[in-house]
């Protein structure tokens, strides 16, 4: 082969490697530029009309921004959102959220998390933990201040009374930051009140049924009840047919206070069932969907992130009842 022809082979030869280089590096640009956020979220469960419109506000927001959203539904259990963040780690997801079934026990696998380079952000409950760094942002209520806002309407509402107000508490999941705190609000703000006197308080697990049950032993147990303070609107639905059951006529014979805001408890309180509700807005979808796009590209966010939510007497909500959302 003369020196002419192999010179034109090997710049041929070079030619073709260049091109493939650059056909590979554009795919690859490509490809970055093309990369659809992915995010791990852990539900609690389906135990409330709140928690479903939880859900669905996060699926939904995902799909309209474009997000890759793994979900998966706990049960209402701590082991199963243990399972779930590790196969979120394993599948390397870009940011893992999750709504904490109770507070404490989370370091090990959030640590898990951190190695992974994988941030975690806390949506609806927080966790226990001294390790702060285990997670970069809480977006949620201020379950505290619900409890507050919750005893400050009895307080007004018993305001002149002076013989005592017995109270019963439908607790929420035992160890859960909301069942924790709006506990804590609300005994804080009654605290200088002695005659509101706590005569009973069980948790109710969140739910309808079990609220009901319950509200039926504290009926049977305690001869005197004058108010009833759940810790949910579900719970609360619940325990007005135990009190309806009993012949009693709920809102009047026991007046009650409760947390949420869900359009069932808007329709009790339209029929005068419930007196007073505190709202705790579920719809924490497009916030989260922007703050993990914040996450992911870097920037710096909020460590606390609270959700806008009011209170609402039976007129408050009959005027809102046509358009609520949830």
């Amino acid at each position: 082969m003369s020196k002419r022809a192999v010179t034109a082979l090997v710049a041929g030869a070079m030619i073709v490697t260049l091109s493939a280089c650059s056909s590979g590096a554009a795919s690859s640009d490509s490809k970055a530029a093309g990369h659809k956020l992915t995010i791990g979220f852990s539900q609690v469960g389906a135990e409330s009309g709140w928690r479903t419109a939880n859900t669905t506000s996060i699926q939904d927001a995902a799909k309209k921004a474009g997000v890759e959203l793994k979900f998966s539904d706990a049960q209402q259990k701590q082991e199963n959102q243990i399972k779930a963040i590790r196969s979120f780690i394993q599948q390397k997801v870009d940011v893992i959220a999750f709504s904490p079934v109770v507070e404490s026990g989370w370091d090990t696998v959030l640590k898990e998390a951190k190695a992974a380079k994988i941030p975690v952000i806390l949506t609806d409950r927080a966790v226990d933990s001294k390790d702060e760094s285990l997670y970069v942002s809480f977006l949620g209520s201020d379950f505290v201040e619900e409890g507050k806002k919750a005893g400050d309407w009895l307080v007004k509402e018993y305001d002149g009374r002076t013989d005592d107000v017995n109270v019963v508490q439908l607790e929420g999941t035992t160890g859960s930051a909301p069942a924790n705190d709006r506990k804590s609000g609300f005994a804080e703000e009654i605290k200088g009140e002695p005659k509101f006197k706590i005569v009973a308080s069980q948790t109710g697990d969140f739910t309808r049924a079990k609220g009901k049950e319950v509200m039926q032993a504290f009926l049977k147990s305690q001869p005197k009840i004058d108010v009833l303070y759940a810790h949910n609107d579900d719970m609360a639905i619940g325990a007005i047919q135990a009190i309806e059951e009993a012949g009693k006529k709920p809102g009047v014979d026991i007046k009650i206070v409760s947390v949420d805001g869900v359009k069932d408890a808007f329709t009790a309180m339209s029929q005068g069932k419930i007196n007073y509700d505190v709202e705790c807005n579920p719809l924490l979808g497009d916030q989260l969907m922007d703050l993990a796009k914040k996450v992911k590209a870097g920037e710096s966010v909020e460590r606390r992130i609270k959700t806008t939510e009011g209170t609402f007497t039976p007129e408050q909500a009959t005027a809102a009842l046509p358009t609520r959302q949830y």
